[in-house]
């Protein structure tokens, strides 16, 4: 597990910042939750099943993401995550089962309308996935030449460009190329490039994944002011307990093709079910 090699890895004062970062996310988190029953639901995923000959991936996979809200779901490899994914974005078609995003059922759609609805989902890759050819401006300006139905013809990027690098706090690395950035720059850049589209939700797939204990704290930290700032919801995928500790208010454990159990993640962590226990070791 990614946190127990954290635990290996990090100094006694980087320790405690993460410490103090749970303390002070939970004041947030509890105040996110108290409303969370009666917002809107934005994403709806309905007795989902997927199967590639006799491997059944998805049997029968539930989950509800309100307005507003930070879910966490983890899952060991093999466990679904990156197929529910793909049939979440529209990339893969599931056997059956209802995905609804914003009210629309994505199993029915045109691809015209799934090219649409897609601009209201950002993704955060896990590798960043950047092109490496193009400078950061030319990065973030991408989505907007390819989502020209969104914001129209935009003859000067400039301001959209910055404003989308002042929240991950990149403005200064605008003309600089990806080998130029570190991992972590990259990371951010990444973000920035997701949320220039204004999407309504974000999906993070393993959003510290590859980073330094230091590093990861700030993507965690910057996770939660995109929160704030752009009212987003925000469905994240990953094996970080402390990361998911710090921004969940609640969380999916996903085992073997079904969300085997659901709630806060001190409910999951402090559970007797042996299952639920392996993932907080």
């Amino acid at each position: 597990m990614f946190a127990h090699t954290v635990n290996k890895l990090c100094s006694i004062s980087t320790s405690r910042q993460v410490t103090d970062l749970y303390f002070q996310s939970t004041s947030y988190i509890s105040q996110n939750k108290k409303d969370s029953s009666t917002k809107k639901l934005v994403l709806e995923i309905k007795d989902l099943h997927k199967t590639f000959g006799d491997n059944h991936v998805l049997n029968g996979f539930n989950l509800r993401l309100s307005e507003g809200e930070n879910l966490v779901i983890m899952g060991k490899s093999g466990s679904g995550k990156s197929v529910m994914i793909k049939c979440l974005v529209g990339l893969m078609q599931p056997d059956s089962g209802s995905i609804m995003v914003m009210g629309k059922d994505i199993t029915k759609l045109k691809q015209l309308e799934l090219d649409e609805l897609r601009t209201e989902i950002g993704f955060l890759f896990q590798g960043s996935a950047l092109y490496d050819s193009m400078t950061v401006r030319e990065n973030l300006e991408f989505p907007l030449r390819r989502h020209k139905h969104k914001f129209g013809n935009i003859s000067d990027t400039t301001q959209i460009v910055t404003e989308a690098l002042k929240s991950v706090g990149l403005e200064h690395a605008i003309n600089l190329m990806p080998s130029e950035l570190s991992g972590g720059m990259k990371r951010r850049v990444a973000l920035a490039r997701t949320l220039i589209l204004r999407p309504k939700i974000i999906l993070y797939d393993e959003p510290t994944s590859g980073l330094d204990p230091i590093t990861s704290k700030e993507i965690i930290e910057l996770m939660r002011s995109i929160q704030s700032e752009y009212k987003t919801s925000a469905l994240i995928i990953t094996h970080d307990v402390d990361c998911a500790r710090v921004v969940a208010e609640r969380m999916i454990l996903l085992v073997d093709g079904i969300n085997y159990a659901e709630g806060t993640f001190n409910e999951l962590a402090h559970s007797k079910d042996e299952k639920v226990r392996a993932f907080f070791k």
